[in-house]
């Protein structure tokens, strides 16, 4: 167990790093840059990691809360059982990420490109993911109950009946297999 409460680490690089049940509450990494790191179980409450990118590097099981995400950038990184909540993420970039079993209720993400993502099992519970792109995405088994995605992309995106039932969809771009899962999802007899 590390502490960096409230260290100044804004700029630096990383490669190659292992951190476990390392606390990093209000501590000052803009800028950080990340390469094939480890984060276990580390707590990033009130951090600002804004403009930070992050490359291959695995946050998992780490509690992000009122954390400043605005300008970062994840690519290729795992977030697996992370915690979000009530954090600045507009913008934030995120590509080829598995986000499995993280939890991003109450999200604020409207207008965010999410696409390629996997997000099984994920709490999506009251996020706003309206105007998204989501395509290609893996939603399997997510918690989409009164999750906003009015206008998102959802074309080749994988979600589940219970989440067909559960989200706001209203003018969502989909492909006819999750339209016919949609009307399948909702009680309709579809086909001959």
């Amino acid at each position: 167990m590390e502490d960096y409460r409230d260290a100044d680490l804004s700029n630096q690089t990383w490669e190659g790093r292992h951190f476990e049940q390392a606390d990093f509450t209000e501590a000052d990494l803009r800028g950080l840059v990340t390469k094939g790191c480890t984060f276990e179980e580390c707590d990033f409450t009130r951090a600002d990691l804004g403009e930070s990118k992050h490359t291959t590097s695995a946050f998992r099981s780490c509690t992000f809360e009122r954390t400043n995400l605005m300008h970062s950038t994840f690519t290729g990184c795992t977030l697996l059982g992370a915690s979000f909540h009530e954090c600045r993420f507009r913008p934030w970039t995120v590509k080829d990420t598995d986000l499995t079993l993280a939890s991003l209720g109450g999200a604020s993400l409207r207008s965010t490109t999410l696409a390629g993502l996997r997000f099984r099992e994920a709490n999506l519970t009251g996020a706003d993911l309206r105007d998204c792109d989501l395509s290609g995405s893996d939603l399997t088994g997510a918690r989409l109950l009164e999750t906003k995605l009015t206008g998102a992309d959802l074309r080749s995106a994988r979600v589940d009946a219970n989440g067909l039932r559960q989200a706001t969809l209203e003018g969502a771009r989909v492909d006819i297999d999750m339209a016919i899962a949609f009307a399948a999802a909702h009680g309709l007899l579809v086909g001959d």
